[in-house]
């Protein structure tokens, strides 16, 4: 199971899809759920994709943000210089000489300017602005001009690959192998008499401050619902109550705006099915779209499962694949056994 997880999980990562330019990602979902779900979406670009009782009273969102980090073209300047800045919360630091596809008239390589450290005056540790970075093509500026336009995309040039020990690197990871892990559920619950109505939705824009799952949890209305995202993993200089274990199974959340007794219902599915888990306690927002489903309507009781995740925001992160796995399982059996 776990190279047939790995190949979904690829076939997500490599699709495009930056903040509010979702398309990509969205097709390659939904070609994913539709063996098993019908699949829809919505005017912000949305995929829902429902299976269950559409008549009970019963009704389970389970969200997992479909978009990833990358760049957004601001203009060209008269050397053929490609101006950027952030789409989504890029962290600077792994930006210069990193190798870039732009997305403009046709996919073109491209490269993110890096002074040499013998120009910086001893100055090579502080990173400027992403606004102030710039992306070589290498052509002049008419022709730059002429294939890219401002508002263009820029993506991590970044090949899935797989690790040692059933883990994987890839860009987009963040998200993606939460979009894996609700496909992974749908397989799971495909087949099965359900006694509630569930929808699986991959909202748009998380990144950019989580405007699709507020729509989207405006649409279905649930009764109740479960976030899914990555959460961060246990590396050097890292603190061990600040993150997860890789391997350790989902991180089930715990904070001011989650349910506690869907919290607490995580975690005896997860002790009943032998599934590892780890407590994830937050003593404020949780960075995911729980916040903006909690709020939606009258209020809709919340839970939160993350996948651990190494190298969060970067062209190379990383997950376990028993993790993703793992996730999918604990969430099928939740479902399973709602009424």
């Amino acid at each position: 199971m776990n190279e047939k997880l790995r190949e979904t999980v690829f076939r997500l990562c490599m699709a495009d899809g930056t903040s509010g330019d979702e398309t990509g990602a969205r097709e390659t979902a939904a070609r994913e759920f539709a063996p098993f779900a019908e699949t829809s979406s919505d005017t912000l670009g949305n995929l829902t994709a429902e299976i269950g009782d559409m008549g009970s009273k019963t009704h389970i969102l389970v969200d997992a943000h479909l978009d990833q980090i990358g760049l957004i073209v601001t203009g060209i300047d008269k050397s053929g210089f490609i101006n950027v800045d952030g789409c989504g919360g890029m962290d600077r630091r792994v930006l210069p000489g990193s190798a870039v596809t732009v997305y403009g008239k046709e996919k073109l390589y491209g490269v993110v300017c890096f002074m040499p450290p013998h120009f910086t005056g001893s100055k090579e540790d502080e990173v400027q602005e992403a606004g102030r970075m710039t992306v070589d093509i290498g052509c002049t500026c008419e022709e730059a001009k002429r294939l890219v336009k401002p508002g263009d995309r820029i993506l991590f040039s970044t090949e899935p690959k797989a690790l040692l020990g059933g883990r994987i690197s890839a860009p987009a990871l963040d998200n993606r192998s939460s979009v894996a892990a609700l496909v992974r559920c749908v397989q799971i619950l495909s087949g099965k008499r359900l006694s509630c109505h569930v929808t699986f939705l991959c909202s748009t824009r998380e990144e950019v401050g989580g405007q699709g799952a507020v729509t989207g949890a405006y649409i279905a209305n649930p009764t109740a619902a479960i976030a899914v995202d990555v959460g961060f993993a246990s590396q050097p200089g890292v603190r061990p109550e600040q993150c997860g274990k890789l391997g350790g199974g989902p991180m089930i959340g715990f904070a001011p705006v989650l349910n506690r007794a869907m919290s607490e219902k995580l975690v005896s599915v997860a002790e009943k099915l032998g599934i590892p888990y780890s407590r994830d306690a937050m003593g404020g927002d949780t960075g995911t779209n729980s916040e903006n489903i909690a709020a939606s309507r009258a209020g809709v009781p919340t839970g939160l499962v993350s996948i651990p995740e190494r190298n969060m925001h970067t062209p190379a992160e990383i997950v376990d694949l028993q993790d993703v796995e793992n996730t999918a399982q604990l969430i099928a059996e939740y479902i399973a056994e709602a009424e």
